[in-house]
C-alpha cells in the first residue's frame, strides 16, 4: 500500500514529511514543520500544526487538533514541539497543544499505544508515559505528568504540576489536586485514595504475592496513623528492596504537590 492522500480541500504542505503508506482524509490540514510516521491514518478535518513529531502506525480522527500554540501566557512563540509514540490513537476533537521553554521542558510528549479519547485536553508541556488511557472530557493542565499504563476516568480534571503514577486507576469526574502514587485506585473530588487497583495489575501479570507487598506497603502509608514521613521510614525498614517498594518511595519521595490523602469511609481493601 502507498501513501494516499484525499486532497479534497485538503491542504498539506509541501514541506511536511509524510512515511510511507500515510492515509489522510480530506479537509485535513498538515503545516510544514511536521513528521509524520509510517502506516498513520490522519482522518477527515484533522489539523496537525508545525513541530509535531509523530511515530508510526498512529490514528488522529477527525476534528483533533495537534501541536497548537501552548494557551500560556508566559509563550512567546518560542520553538517548542509535541512528540507522540507508535500506535498511539487520538480521537474526536482532542487538543494537544505544544510546549514552552518557560517550563524548561519545551515539548509536550505522549508515549506509545496510548489512547486519547473525544475532547481530551493535554495542555504544554505534558508528559503521557506509554499504554495509557485518557477517557473522554479529561483536561489536564500544563506541566502534569502521567506514567506507563494509568487510565484516568472521563471528565476529571487535573492540576497543574500534577503527578500520576503508574498503573494509576482514576474514577470518572475526579478532581486532581495531588499527586497519585503508582498502582493505586483514585477517585471522588477532591481526589482520595480507595485503595489498590488490583484488577489493572493482574492485567498487567502481577503475581498475587506482589499485589499483596503494594497492599501491605500502602496499608502502613493510609491505615497506620502515621505521617507520611514516618511511614515512609517504616516502609523503607520493613520491606525488602522490591521494585515496587522503590517505585512507590521514590513517588512520594519526588512529589511536589504532596499525595492523595485516603478517604473518610476508607477504601475498598478495607
Amino acid at each position: 500500500m502507498t501513501t494516499k492522500i484525499n486532497y479534497q480541500g485538503s491542504y498539506i504542505h509541501p514541506d511536511a514529511k509524510i512515511g510511507k503508506n500515510v492515509e489522510i482524509g480530506p479537509f485535513s490540514y498538515i503545516s510544514g514543520k511536521v513528521e509524520i510516521g509510517d502506516g498513520s491514518i490522519i482522518g477527515p478535518h484533522a489539523i496537525i500544526l508545525d513541530y509535531v513529531k509523530m511515530g508510526e502506525n498512529c490514528k488522529v480522527f477527525p476534528g483533533a487538533v495537534v501541536g497548537a500554540v501552548p494557551q500560556d501566557l508566559k509563550f512567546k512563540g518560542e520553538e517548542s514541539h509535541v512528540i507522540i509514540g507508535n500506535n498511539t490513537t487520538i480521537r474526536e476533537c482532542a487538543t494537544i497543544n505544544r510546549g514552552t521553554a518557560a517550563s524548561g521542558r519545551y515539548a509536550t510528549v505522549i508515549g506509545d499505544n496510548c489512547l486519547i479519547m473525544s475532547y481530551v485536553h493535554v495542555a504544554h508541556d505534558c508528559r503521557i508515559g506509554n499504554n495509557c488511557i485518557l477517557s473522554s472530557y479529561v483536561g489536564m493542565a500544563g506541566e502534569t505528568d502521567v506514567d506507563d499504563w494509568a487510565i484516568i476516568g472521563g471528565g476529571t480534571l487535573i492540576h497543574q504540576f500534577s503527578h500520576i503514577g503508574a498503573h494509576v486507576m482514576i474514577g470518572g469526574g475526579t478532581g486532581v489536586v495531588k499527586d497519585v502514587p503508582p498502582y493505586i485506585l483514585a477517585a471522588r473530588s477532591p481526589i482520595v485514595y480507595e485503595g489498590i487497583n488490583i484488577v489493572g495489575l493482574r492485567r498487567r501479570g502481577y503475581t498475587h504475592d506482589q499485589i499483596e507487598e503494594i497492599r501491605e506497603i500502602y496499608r502502613v502509608i493510609y491505615d497506620s496513623g502515621m505521617n507520611i514521613s514516618d511511614a515512609v521510614t517504616r516502609v523503607r525498614s520493613a520491606f525488602p528492596a522490591t521494585e515496587a517498594r522503590k517505585t512507590i518511595l521514590d513517588f512520594i519521595s519526588n512529589s511536589k504537590r504532596g499525595i492523595v490523602k485516603k478517604g473518610a469511609s476508607g477504601s475498598f481493601d478495607d
